[in-house]
Protein backbone atom coordinates (compact mmCIF):
# COMPACT_ATOMS: atom_id res chain seq x y z
CA UNK A 1 0.00 0.00 0.00
CA UNK A 2 3.12 2.44 0.54
CA UNK A 3 3.02 3.34 -3.25
CA UNK A 4 -0.76 3.61 -3.49
CA UNK A 5 -1.47 7.10 -4.50
CA UNK A 6 -2.50 9.61 -1.74
CA UNK A 7 -6.71 9.34 -1.23
CA UNK A 8 -7.83 12.81 -1.34
CA UNK A 9 -10.88 12.07 0.79
CA UNK A 10 -11.10 9.24 3.63
CA UNK A 11 -14.83 8.94 4.86
CA UNK A 12 -15.73 12.97 5.39
CA UNK A 13 -11.78 13.92 5.94
CA UNK A 14 -9.85 15.72 3.86
CA UNK A 15 -6.12 13.93 3.55
CA UNK A 16 -2.96 16.40 3.20
CA UNK A 17 -0.18 13.19 3.87
CA UNK A 18 1.12 10.07 4.62
CA UNK A 19 2.18 9.87 8.44
CA UNK A 20 3.25 6.02 7.91
CA UNK A 21 1.83 2.78 7.57
CA UNK A 22 2.37 -0.38 9.63
CA UNK A 23 1.89 -4.45 9.43
CA UNK A 24 -2.00 -3.12 10.48
CA UNK A 25 -2.44 -0.49 7.09
CA UNK A 26 -1.69 3.46 6.84
CA UNK A 27 -2.15 6.75 8.76
CA UNK A 28 -3.12 9.49 6.98
CA UNK A 29 -2.87 13.29 8.08
CA UNK A 30 -6.19 14.50 7.48
CA UNK A 31 -8.92 17.52 8.40
CA UNK A 32 -12.38 17.28 9.38
CA UNK A 33 -14.71 20.33 7.63
CA UNK A 34 -14.20 22.28 10.69
CA UNK A 35 -10.27 21.69 10.08
CA UNK A 36 -9.30 20.00 13.09
CA UNK A 37 -6.67 17.74 12.72
CA UNK A 38 -7.10 13.99 13.07
CA UNK A 39 -5.06 11.02 12.65
CA UNK A 40 -7.26 8.44 9.89
CA UNK A 41 -5.95 4.97 9.80
CA UNK A 42 -6.96 2.84 6.82
CA UNK A 43 -6.67 -1.02 7.10
CA UNK A 44 -5.32 -3.24 5.30
CA UNK A 45 -7.36 -5.46 2.78
CA UNK A 46 -6.28 -8.80 4.02
CA UNK A 47 -7.52 -8.37 7.73
CA UNK A 48 -10.79 -7.14 6.79
CA UNK A 49 -12.60 -10.74 7.10
CA UNK A 50 -16.36 -10.52 8.24
CA UNK A 51 -15.28 -11.33 11.82
CA UNK A 52 -12.28 -8.97 12.12
CA UNK A 53 -14.86 -6.08 11.05
CA UNK A 54 -17.81 -6.99 13.51
CA UNK A 55 -15.52 -7.41 15.71
CA UNK A 56 -13.77 -3.39 15.03
CA UNK A 57 -17.21 -2.07 14.89
CA UNK A 58 -18.44 -3.42 18.29
CA UNK A 59 -14.96 -2.09 19.95
CA UNK A 60 -14.98 1.19 18.24
CA UNK A 61 -18.38 1.57 19.42
CA UNK A 62 -17.43 0.72 23.27
CA UNK A 63 -14.06 2.42 22.39
CA UNK A 64 -16.37 6.13 22.30
CA UNK A 65 -17.10 6.23 25.49
CA UNK A 66 -13.83 6.03 27.08
CA UNK A 67 -12.76 9.12 29.76
CA UNK A 68 -10.63 10.28 32.43
CA UNK A 69 -7.54 9.64 30.81
CA UNK A 70 -5.63 11.93 28.39
CA UNK A 71 -2.83 9.30 28.30
CA UNK A 72 -4.96 7.59 24.84
CA UNK A 73 -5.40 8.68 21.87
CA UNK A 74 -8.98 9.97 21.53
CA UNK A 75 -11.27 7.70 19.15
CA UNK A 76 -13.62 9.73 17.32
CA UNK A 77 -15.19 7.96 14.66
CA UNK A 78 -14.69 4.70 12.32
CA UNK A 79 -16.64 2.86 9.62
CA UNK A 80 -15.93 -0.53 10.22
CA UNK A 81 -17.92 -1.62 6.54
CA UNK A 82 -16.05 0.38 4.08
CA UNK A 83 -14.58 -1.35 1.39
CA UNK A 84 -10.95 -0.65 3.39
CA UNK A 85 -12.08 -0.18 7.15
CA UNK A 86 -10.43 3.08 8.43
CA UNK A 87 -10.90 5.10 12.33
CA UNK A 88 -9.93 8.68 12.66
CA UNK A 89 -8.36 9.60 16.20
CA UNK A 90 -7.19 12.54 17.73
CA UNK A 91 -3.75 13.51 16.08
CA UNK A 92 -1.22 13.75 18.81
CA UNK A 93 2.13 15.63 17.58
CA UNK A 94 5.20 13.80 18.68
CA UNK A 95 7.22 11.13 18.05
CA UNK A 96 7.11 7.44 19.09
CA UNK A 97 9.02 6.35 21.89
CA UNK A 98 11.05 3.89 19.59
CA UNK A 99 12.72 6.80 17.78
CA UNK A 100 13.32 8.65 21.11
CA UNK A 101 15.38 5.95 22.34
CA UNK A 102 17.02 5.23 18.67
CA UNK A 103 18.23 8.62 18.77
CA UNK A 104 18.98 9.87 22.48
CA UNK A 105 19.69 6.13 23.57
CA UNK A 106 17.73 4.26 26.77
CA UNK A 107 15.72 6.69 29.18
CA UNK A 108 17.04 7.04 32.72
CA UNK A 109 15.43 5.12 35.49
CA UNK A 110 13.40 8.02 36.62
CA UNK A 111 11.82 9.00 33.53
CA UNK A 112 11.24 4.85 32.74
CA UNK A 113 9.28 4.96 36.09
CA UNK A 114 7.63 8.05 35.18
CA UNK A 115 6.37 6.50 32.26
CA UNK A 116 5.30 3.51 33.80
CA UNK A 117 3.15 5.33 35.71
CA UNK A 118 1.95 7.42 33.34
CA UNK A 119 0.87 4.65 31.09
CA UNK A 120 -0.61 2.42 33.41
CA UNK A 121 -2.56 4.75 34.64
CA UNK A 122 -3.83 5.76 31.16
CA UNK A 123 -4.53 2.11 30.33
CA UNK A 124 -7.08 1.60 33.39
CA UNK A 125 -9.27 4.03 31.70
CA UNK A 126 -9.15 1.57 28.37
CA UNK A 127 -9.94 -1.48 30.82
CA UNK A 128 -12.57 -0.18 32.80
CA UNK A 129 -14.38 0.35 29.45
CA UNK A 130 -14.08 -3.34 29.14
CA UNK A 131 -11.55 -3.24 26.37
CA UNK A 132 -8.08 -4.38 25.59
CA UNK A 133 -5.24 -2.52 23.61
CA UNK A 134 -3.54 -6.07 22.51
CA UNK A 135 -0.64 -4.27 20.53
CA UNK A 136 1.33 -2.33 23.08
CA UNK A 137 4.97 -1.55 22.14
CA UNK A 138 7.24 1.65 21.87
CA UNK A 139 6.01 2.13 18.03
CA UNK A 140 2.44 3.02 19.90
CA UNK A 141 3.71 5.64 22.46
CA UNK A 142 3.71 9.12 21.48
CA UNK A 143 6.21 11.30 23.33
CA UNK A 144 4.87 15.20 23.44
CA UNK A 145 4.83 18.11 25.29
CA UNK A 146 1.65 16.42 27.62
CA UNK A 147 3.75 13.53 27.61
CA UNK A 148 3.53 10.07 26.80
CA UNK A 149 -0.24 9.17 24.77
CA UNK A 150 -0.86 5.26 23.47
CA UNK A 151 -1.88 5.48 19.87
CA UNK A 152 -3.92 3.04 17.58
CA UNK A 153 -6.68 1.84 20.20
CA UNK A 154 -9.24 0.29 18.18
CA UNK A 155 -6.65 -1.36 16.00
CA UNK A 156 -6.33 -4.10 18.26
CA UNK A 157 -9.71 -5.94 17.20
CA UNK A 158 -7.65 -6.48 14.23
CA UNK A 159 -4.64 -8.24 16.38
CA UNK A 160 -4.98 -11.98 16.78
CA UNK A 161 -8.61 -11.59 15.72
CA UNK A 162 -7.67 -15.02 13.84
CA UNK A 163 -5.18 -17.54 14.41
CA UNK A 164 -3.39 -17.44 11.75
CA UNK A 165 -2.79 -13.58 12.18
CA UNK A 166 1.24 -14.16 13.39
CA UNK A 167 1.26 -15.41 9.36
CA UNK A 168 0.45 -12.12 7.83
CA UNK A 169 3.40 -11.17 6.29
CA UNK A 170 5.21 -7.36 7.16
CA UNK A 171 3.20 -7.65 11.05
CA UNK A 172 4.00 -9.66 13.25
CA UNK A 173 7.91 -8.99 13.55
CA UNK A 174 7.17 -5.43 14.65
CA UNK A 175 4.61 -7.32 17.17
CA UNK A 176 5.55 -10.67 18.27
CA UNK A 177 8.06 -9.80 20.59
CA UNK A 178 5.89 -7.46 22.18
CA UNK A 179 3.30 -10.71 22.49
CA UNK A 180 2.59 -12.36 25.74
CA UNK A 181 2.91 -15.88 25.66
CA UNK A 182 -0.55 -16.33 25.07
CA UNK A 183 -1.49 -14.14 22.46
CA UNK A 184 1.71 -15.57 20.35
CA UNK A 185 -0.05 -19.35 21.07
CA UNK A 186 -3.20 -18.17 19.48
CA UNK A 187 -5.77 -17.49 22.37
CA UNK A 188 -8.34 -14.88 20.66
CA UNK A 189 -9.83 -13.33 24.06
CA UNK A 190 -6.53 -12.15 25.99
CA UNK A 191 -7.33 -10.48 29.13
CA UNK A 192 -5.94 -7.05 30.08
CA UNK A 193 -3.09 -8.92 31.55
CA UNK A 194 -2.11 -9.03 28.08
CA UNK A 195 -1.69 -4.96 28.35
CA UNK A 196 0.66 -5.68 31.38
CA UNK A 197 2.74 -7.62 29.65
CA UNK A 198 2.67 -5.46 26.59
CA UNK A 199 3.55 -2.26 28.77
CA UNK A 200 6.57 -4.16 30.72
CA UNK A 201 7.93 -4.62 27.09
CA UNK A 202 7.63 -1.03 26.38
CA UNK A 203 9.30 -0.14 30.26
CA UNK A 204 11.96 -2.70 28.62
CA UNK A 205 12.56 -0.88 25.71
CA UNK A 206 12.79 2.50 27.02
CA UNK A 207 15.13 1.54 29.97
CA UNK A 208 17.82 -0.70 27.38
CA UNK A 209 16.96 -0.43 23.90
CA UNK A 210 15.49 -3.80 23.33
CA UNK A 211 12.92 -6.20 23.76
CA UNK A 212 12.46 -9.18 25.87
CA UNK A 213 12.78 -11.47 23.02
CA UNK A 214 14.39 -11.09 19.43
CA UNK A 215 15.07 -13.03 16.67
CA UNK A 216 16.38 -12.72 12.90
CA UNK A 217 12.37 -14.37 11.87
CA UNK A 218 9.77 -14.49 13.61
CA UNK A 219 8.88 -18.33 14.19
CA UNK A 220 12.37 -17.95 16.31
CA UNK A 221 10.97 -15.19 17.91
CA UNK A 222 7.75 -16.58 18.71
CA UNK A 223 9.35 -19.99 19.92
CA UNK A 224 10.83 -17.97 22.73
CA UNK A 225 7.75 -16.17 23.75
CA UNK A 226 5.54 -19.16 24.19
CA UNK A 227 8.63 -21.65 26.09
CA UNK A 228 8.23 -21.28 29.79
CA UNK A 229 11.82 -22.42 30.34
CA UNK A 230 13.26 -19.22 28.15
CA UNK A 231 12.98 -16.11 30.48
CA UNK A 232 13.02 -12.29 28.94
CA UNK A 233 16.15 -10.65 27.91
CA UNK A 234 16.44 -7.92 31.16
CA UNK A 235 20.12 -7.58 30.41
CA UNK A 236 20.88 -3.94 31.07
CA UNK A 237 17.86 -3.02 33.14
CA UNK A 238 18.44 -1.41 36.45
CA UNK A 239 18.21 -3.13 39.25
CA UNK A 240 15.58 -0.63 40.46
CA UNK A 241 13.22 -1.27 37.89
CA UNK A 242 13.45 -4.93 37.61
CA UNK A 243 11.33 -6.12 40.25
CA UNK A 244 8.49 -4.20 38.28
CA UNK A 245 9.26 -4.58 34.91
CA UNK A 246 9.69 -8.56 35.40
CA UNK A 247 6.96 -9.13 37.38
CA UNK A 248 4.94 -7.57 34.21
CA UNK A 249 6.87 -9.85 31.63
CA UNK A 250 5.81 -12.74 33.84
CA UNK A 251 4.68 -16.53 31.70
CA UNK A 252 1.54 -16.75 33.16
CA UNK A 253 -1.07 -14.39 32.98
CA UNK A 254 -1.97 -14.46 36.64
CA UNK A 255 1.52 -13.84 38.00
CA UNK A 256 1.36 -10.49 36.29
CA UNK A 257 0.59 -7.46 38.78
CA UNK A 258 -2.35 -5.40 38.27
CA UNK A 259 -2.67 -1.69 36.44
CA UNK A 260 -3.12 0.57 40.05
CA UNK A 261 0.22 -2.19 41.55
CA UNK A 262 2.20 -1.01 38.58
CA UNK A 263 1.85 2.48 39.26
CA UNK A 264 2.20 2.66 42.99
CA UNK A 265 5.66 0.64 42.36
CA UNK A 266 6.76 3.24 40.23
CA UNK A 267 5.65 6.25 41.38
CA UNK A 268 7.46 4.94 45.00
CA UNK A 269 10.33 4.38 42.94
CA UNK A 270 10.32 7.61 41.66
CA UNK A 271 10.56 9.10 45.74
CA UNK A 272 13.04 6.64 46.46
CA UNK A 273 14.99 8.15 42.89
CA UNK A 274 14.61 11.24 44.86
CA UNK A 275 12.21 12.91 42.47
CA UNK A 276 8.20 13.34 42.54
CA UNK A 277 5.60 11.71 40.15
CA UNK A 278 5.11 15.56 39.33
CA UNK A 279 8.84 16.39 38.78
CA UNK A 280 9.46 13.10 36.87
CA UNK A 281 6.78 14.24 34.47
CA UNK A 282 8.19 17.16 33.57
CA UNK A 283 11.59 15.90 33.53
CA UNK A 284 10.50 13.22 30.85
CA UNK A 285 8.71 16.01 29.03
CA UNK A 286 11.81 18.17 28.60
CA UNK A 287 14.04 15.11 27.86
CA UNK A 288 11.96 14.19 25.19
CA UNK A 289 10.42 16.77 23.17
CA UNK A 290 13.14 19.56 21.81
CA UNK A 291 11.41 22.82 21.27
CA UNK A 292 13.43 22.76 17.38
CA UNK A 293 11.10 19.44 16.49
CA UNK A 294 8.29 20.35 13.77
CA UNK A 295 6.88 17.24 14.88
CA UNK A 296 5.95 18.47 18.46
CA UNK A 297 3.70 21.22 17.12
CA UNK A 298 0.42 20.62 15.76
CA UNK A 299 -0.42 21.23 12.13
CA UNK A 300 -2.31 24.07 10.73
CA UNK A 301 -3.63 23.92 6.64
CA UNK A 302 -1.25 25.46 4.75
CA UNK A 303 -3.75 28.00 1.81
CA UNK A 304 -3.98 24.84 -1.04
CA UNK A 305 -5.44 22.90 1.85
CA UNK A 306 -7.44 25.36 2.99
CA UNK A 307 -9.06 25.72 -0.48
CA UNK A 308 -9.44 21.83 -0.30
CA UNK A 309 -11.21 21.76 3.06
CA UNK A 310 -13.42 24.77 1.25
CA UNK A 311 -14.43 22.64 -1.52
CA UNK A 312 -15.39 19.34 0.80
CA UNK A 313 -17.65 21.75 3.22
CA UNK A 314 -19.22 22.86 -0.17
CA UNK A 315 -19.76 19.19 -1.28
CA UNK A 316 -20.99 17.89 2.04
CA UNK A 317 -23.24 20.89 1.78
CA UNK A 318 -24.58 20.21 -1.53
CA UNK A 319 -24.93 16.41 -0.19
CA UNK A 320 -27.04 17.58 3.15
CA UNK A 321 -29.25 20.13 0.69
CA UNK A 322 -29.99 17.01 -1.24
CA UNK A 323 -31.02 14.78 2.06
CA UNK A 324 -33.13 17.88 3.25
CA UNK A 325 -35.12 18.08 -0.23
CA UNK A 326 -35.58 13.94 0.13
CA UNK A 327 -36.93 14.50 3.46
CA UNK A 328 -39.91 16.41 2.22
CA UNK A 329 -41.11 13.20 -0.03
CA UNK A 330 -44.33 12.44 0.01
CA UNK A 331 -44.76 10.05 2.95
CA UNK A 332 -45.56 7.02 0.72
CA UNK A 333 -42.29 7.52 -0.75
CA UNK A 334 -40.55 7.99 2.29
CA UNK A 335 -41.60 4.99 4.20
CA UNK A 336 -42.15 2.46 1.06
CA UNK A 337 -38.97 1.03 1.85
CA UNK A 338 -38.62 -2.66 3.71
CA UNK A 339 -39.04 -2.87 7.38
CA UNK A 340 -35.98 -3.23 9.16
CA UNK A 341 -37.62 -2.72 12.82
CA UNK A 342 -36.72 -6.36 13.55
CA UNK A 343 -33.53 -6.14 12.04
CA UNK A 344 -31.01 -9.10 13.12
CA UNK A 345 -28.35 -6.07 14.08
CA UNK A 346 -30.50 -5.80 17.33
CA UNK A 347 -31.28 -9.43 18.49
CA UNK A 348 -28.50 -11.60 17.26
CA UNK A 349 -25.42 -12.83 19.40
CA UNK A 350 -27.79 -13.56 22.20
CA UNK A 351 -29.03 -10.46 22.65
CA UNK A 352 -25.52 -8.67 22.90
CA UNK A 353 -26.92 -5.71 21.84
CA UNK A 354 -28.42 -4.62 23.85
CA UNK A 355 -25.95 -4.33 26.14
CA UNK A 356 -23.69 -1.92 23.59
CA UNK A 357 -23.83 2.12 23.73
CA UNK A 358 -26.06 3.82 21.58
CA UNK A 359 -24.20 4.93 18.67
CA UNK A 360 -25.12 1.03 17.79
CA UNK A 361 -29.01 1.36 18.10
CA UNK A 362 -31.14 2.02 15.41
CA UNK A 363 -31.96 5.65 15.96
CA UNK A 364 -35.65 6.52 16.77
CA UNK A 365 -36.54 9.73 14.73
CA UNK A 366 -36.39 12.64 16.16
CA UNK A 367 -39.18 15.03 16.72
CA UNK A 368 -39.82 18.52 17.75
CA UNK A 369 -42.63 19.67 19.98
CA UNK A 370 -45.69 21.02 18.28
CA UNK A 371 -46.50 24.52 18.18
CA UNK A 372 -49.01 25.66 19.95
CA UNK A 373 -52.44 24.63 18.84
CA UNK A 374 -51.11 23.18 15.94
CA UNK A 375 -51.97 19.75 16.48
CA UNK A 376 -49.06 18.33 14.50
CA UNK A 377 -46.81 15.82 16.53
CA UNK A 378 -45.44 14.25 13.72
CA UNK A 379 -43.33 15.99 11.66
CA UNK A 380 -39.50 15.22 12.21
CA UNK A 381 -36.93 18.18 13.36
CA UNK A 382 -34.73 17.30 10.51
CA UNK A 383 -36.96 19.01 7.56
CA UNK A 384 -36.59 21.75 9.57
CA UNK A 385 -32.76 22.29 8.25
CA UNK A 386 -29.93 20.99 7.36
CA UNK A 387 -28.13 18.47 9.84
CA UNK A 388 -24.74 18.81 10.78
CA UNK A 389 -22.49 16.76 8.98
CA UNK A 390 -21.16 14.93 12.20
CA UNK A 391 -25.36 13.38 12.81
CA UNK A 392 -25.00 12.90 9.41
CA UNK A 393 -22.33 11.22 8.53
CA UNK A 394 -23.48 9.03 11.98
CA UNK A 395 -26.58 8.19 10.13
CA UNK A 396 -24.73 7.29 7.39
CA UNK A 397 -22.87 4.88 9.41
CA UNK A 398 -26.04 3.95 11.20
CA UNK A 399 -27.56 3.34 8.28
CA UNK A 400 -24.71 0.57 7.15
CA UNK A 401 -25.14 -1.29 10.18
CA UNK A 402 -28.68 -1.86 10.01
CA UNK A 403 -28.77 -2.92 6.00
CA UNK A 404 -26.01 -5.52 6.77
CA UNK A 405 -26.72 -7.44 9.68
CA UNK A 406 -25.88 -10.48 8.42
CA UNK A 407 -21.60 -8.79 7.75
CA UNK A 408 -21.98 -7.45 11.06
CA UNK A 409 -22.57 -9.86 13.51
CA UNK A 410 -20.97 -13.01 11.63
CA UNK A 411 -19.54 -15.48 13.57
CA UNK A 412 -16.83 -17.89 13.25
Amino acid sequence: MSGAALPSRIGPYLVERRLGAGGMGEVYLAYSVAGEPVAVKVIRPDRTDPHTRARFEREATIARTISGTGRVARFIEADPFAEQPWLAMDYVPGRPLSDVVKDQGPLSTPLVASLGALLAEGLSAVHDAGLVHRDLKAQNVVLGDFGPVIIDFGLGAFVGASKGSLTQAGMVIGTVRCMPPEQALGELEVTRAADVYGLGTVLLYAATGHYPYDGARWEAVAAQVVNAEIGPDLSGLPDELAPVVSAMLAHKADDRPALAEVTRQCADLMRLLGTSPARARRALIQATTPKDDPTMVLPQPDSPMLDRLDSLERLLREESASQAVNAFAPPSDVESGPDTSDSPAETDVGNGAETLPPPLRKPEPEREPPAPGSGDTAEPAQRRGRPPASRRVADELRKRYATGPALAWSKR
